[in-house]
């Protein structure tokens, strides 16, 4: 009887100190742009097997506790292909979003919307990947999403603190580059994978990557202490994206920044004094021209 006990014991102390999967990931699949979908059992399976991909694939060797998984979701929009040979393309969108420190709230920290989706799926089919191959590209997509949106948290919570998973997505861009489908090269877009996660490692687009920082950790995660002084702080981080501007001006990596942060900044900025709002409209109409006729809600 004790040996049992010693046993179960041992076995709830391992159980305790397996280390948990970094995303919390939820999927949504779109397919009704497609002809001839009425048989939606492999959009079943599809949407079953990226979800187990996303959140049972152990993307990194940290230890996260269920608390601290990253918050994500992928909208997966199939516009045509072929159920009989599981040949399809469309778009997926990936947003990733971070809790704000002694709040309910969350904050939306990454929003991409990518059009050149295509890939292959067959029913049953196991979804497998190895960061120094490339084995399909559904499940090289999917690792490269999974590592920018582990990369832009980390980057949320320390200064330039997800580089390490900045330069996996770029591994996983670099094992593509024979792959037939669009996305992976420089030549084919400037405003695609590749060019993301080359553009985010470049030190002159190290602003952003700083700015993500002071608005989220200097910024929001004290908004409890003091809301003035909070959107004072957010008020200046924007600040180091002016430099990023000045050199790329209309580049993608911020246009990404300004797609989950746009709104959010309407919000913060409407309840700031009229100096401020002088300020920040003036700073954003700079920085993110695209965005001038919501920032007149200011």
């Amino acid at each position: 009887m004790k040996l049992k006990l010693f046993a179960i014991l041992i076995l709830l102390g391992i159980a305790i100190n397996v280390k948990s999967q970094e995303l919390n990931c939820q999927i949504e699949i779109n397919y009704s742009q497609l002809q001839g979908s009425s048989n939606k059992q492999i959009f079943d399976q599809m949407k079953k097997s990226i979800y187990e991909f996303m959140n049972n694939t152990k993307w990194t060797t940290e230890t996260y506790t269920q608390q601290e998984k990253v918050e994500c979701s992928l909208l997966i929009i199939i516009k045509d292909g072929d159920i009989n040979t599981g040949d399809f393309s469309g778009s997926i969108q990936v947003t990733c979003r971070r809790p704000v420190y002694k709040s309910g709230y969350y904050t939306e920290i990454l929003n991409i919307e990518d059009e050149n989706f295509q890939f292959r799926f067959q029913q049953f089919s196991q979804l497998e990947f190895n960061l120094n191959t490339f084995q399909s590209n559904l499940t090289q997509v999917l690792a490269y999403y999974a590592y920018v949106i582990i990369a832009t948290d980390n980057d949320s919570f320390a200064p330039l603190g997800g580089t390490g998973y900045w330069q996996k997505a770029q591994q996983v861009v670099n094992n593509s580059q024979t792959a037939n489908e669009l996305g992976w090269k420089s030549s084919q877009n400037n405003k695609n994978r590749y060019w993301l996660v080359e553009n985010t490692l470049q030190p002159v687009f190290k602003g952003i990557r700083e700015c993500m920082y002071e608005y989220c950790r200097n910024g929001l995660d004290k908004m409890y202490e003091s809301s003035d002084d909070s959107r004072a702080s957010i008020l200046k981080s924007l600040d180091l994206l002016k430099p990023v501007y000045s050199a790329r001006p209309a580049s993608y990596n911020m246009q990404v920044f300004f797609n989950s942060k746009r709104d959010e900044l309407i919000n913060i900025f409407k309840g700031a004094t009229p100096e401020e709002k002088n300020k920040v409209k003036e700073t954003l109409m700079l920085v993110d021209p695209a965005g001038t006729t919501k920032y007149d809600k200011i």
